[in-house]
């Protein structure tokens, strides 16, 4: 795992988190700061703070999920720019015991996941770079400790941007 990437999620969801809770999906490019620097100087001063090798997240505004999270991100492709990218959504989570009683009908299972009373939200940041590193970062609402993090913690996330780079 990049040393680099871990911060650059870390800084994301830092800046996700100070909105609070119940923000939409948000996506980020991560572009090296060095280069970043380079092509808009303008920003060298707000930058100075900044890991010359490391990575800052421009966010992007004109992005929104959609009904469907892949079909999305499926139809995004990064400039040769862009060294890797990053996702910020929430998801609620069951208990492994509870999801074997969720109906079939997403609307009613999504109904059933909002009012179950041992539902966990997680706030989820995953980041993958141009050369296939990957990882996400979660908190866990109404927890202000420590993030989880694992490069394994939503592989299919990571899999889907991933495919914003082919």
């Amino acid at each position: 795992m990049s040393e680099a990437l871990l911060a650059a999620l870390l800084e994301v969801e830092r800046h996700v988190g100070k909105l609070g809770w119940d923000q939409p999906a948000r996506l980020f490019a991560l572009v090296r700061t060095a280069e970043l620097i380079v092509a808009e100087p303008q920003l060298a001063e707000a930058l100075q703070a900044a890991t010359p090798d490391g990575l800052s997240s421009v966010e992007q505004d004109e992005f929104h999920a959609g009904a469907d999270l892949g079909e999305t991100l499926a139809a995004i492709v990064w400039p040769p720019a862009v060294a890797g990218c990053a996702l910020s959504l929430e998801r609620a989570f069951l208990p492994s015991e509870a999801e074997a009683d969720l109906p079939s009908d997403p609307q009613a299972a999504a109904k059933v996941i909002a009012d179950h009373p041992r539902r966990l939200d997680l706030r989820v940041v995953v980041g993958v770079m141009r050369e296939g590193q990957h990882h996400g970062v979660a908190r866990v609402r109404g927890e202000d400790g420590d993030l989880l993090s694992s490069a394994d913690l939503v592989p299919a996330l990571a899999a889907a941007l991933a495919h914003t780079f082919e």
